[in-house]
């Protein structure tokens, strides 16, 4: 048998060649860490089904930005606990909400330092649904989007440098724009989850986050994890209504996802590398089944490759060590 003259081994034999013709690089640069942050003080509470990752009092927030940034992850995410709850989820939007208050402690701290928030009512409501309910416990799209304005108008007054709505109602980017832009916010730029499934990964966040449904789940408005399409025309309205950055959510098994949306708009996209895909590979690490830094170097990378501009990861911290080391 006759070999061709091109071998692809040639390239891969020592580390410098296979560095030379990389195709994907991961960076620190490129990940987004989630926080949860609660009431109280010297509250570093460690989320049970998510080792390594903390519920956070307002105190523990500077030396928390500190490590980031000496790691070279340039953002966070936040996602608020209150102390109590309601069915309006009038925490969300309050001037002394719990994540109104934490942009502040980093503003104040590091100027500089970027903070995104997550804008959704879950966390709020005293039914755990991502908005206001009607009298047969169905959320009520155009009643939230009032609600969703207000929450990121609020935390753009608080001083957040982008707002991320992932309660998935239609035409919230349009209302939250609308909301920022007569409220002389219009430099605030919006990371829509845009693609954003109806997903058995996120059981670990709704425990960091206490924000799993009271009753039923939420199907009737997040997305059938069975299509493809969909996710493009959810991904088109959002950059119609002024997205800035699209975003597929979760990430691991929607790479098909990640890259159809890369390919069909060419815009900045993010992908959510959420809590269920998290604690499995800790899960699977702690039992000594894999290899944690290779598996989770591999993942990310794929992620890359798949398309996303920005991973929002649980692992941002060890990734970027790892990173570092070489």
């Amino acid at each position: 048998m006759e070999f061709p003259a091109y071998r692809p081994r040639r390239l891969r034999r020592t580390s410098a060649l296979r560095a030379m013709v990389r195709e994907t690089t991961l960076d620190a640069a490129d990940l987004i860490y989630p926080l949860f942050v609660v009431f109280g003080k010297n509250v570093r509470r460690e989320v049970s089904s998510m080792p390594g990752v903390f519920n956070l009092s307002l105190d523990q927030l500077p030396a928390e930005i500190d490590e980031l940034k000496s790691l070279g992850i340039p953002a966070v995410i936040l996602f608020g606990i209150p102390d109590t709850k309601d069915e309006a989820g009038s925490g969300a939007f309050a001037e002394d909400g719990i994540v109104q208050q934490a942009i502040r402690v980093i503003k104040e701290h590091d100027p500089d330092f970027t903070v995104v928030t997550d804008v959704c009512m879950c966390e709020y409501t005293s039914h755990g649904h991502c908005g206001a309910l009607d009298e047969h416990g169905c959320v009520m799209n155009d009643v939230t989007l009032e609600m969703l304005a207000s929450t990121a108008v609020s935390h753009a007054e608080a001083g957040a440098d982008m707002v991320a709505p992932s309660d998935m109602m239609d035409g919230r980017v349009a209302a939250i724009r609308a909301a920022l832009d007569a409220e002389g916010y219009g430099d605030i730029p919006i990371m829509a989850y845009s693609a954003k499934y109806a997903s058995a990964y996120y059981g670990p966040f709704r425990d960091a986050a206490d924000s799993a449904p009271a009753f039923g789940d939420r199907r009737a408005y997040q997305m059938d994890a069975a299509n493809t399409e969909e996710a493009l025309r959810e991904t088109a309205l959002d950059i119609a209504e002024g997205a800035d950055i699209v975003m597929v959510k979760p990430a691991l098994a929607y790479m098909d996802i990640i890259r159809r949306v890369k390919d069909e708009f060419g815009y900045p996209t993010a992908a959510y590398n959420v809590s269920g895909e998290y604690a499995m590979v800790k899960a699977a690490a702690a039992n000594g089944w894999i290899d944690e830094r290779r598996v989770v170097l591999e993942t990310l990378t794929g992620f890359k490759r798949a398309g996303a501009d920005l991973i929002l990861t649980y692992h941002a911290k060890d990734a970027a060590k790892w990173l570092e080391e070489g």
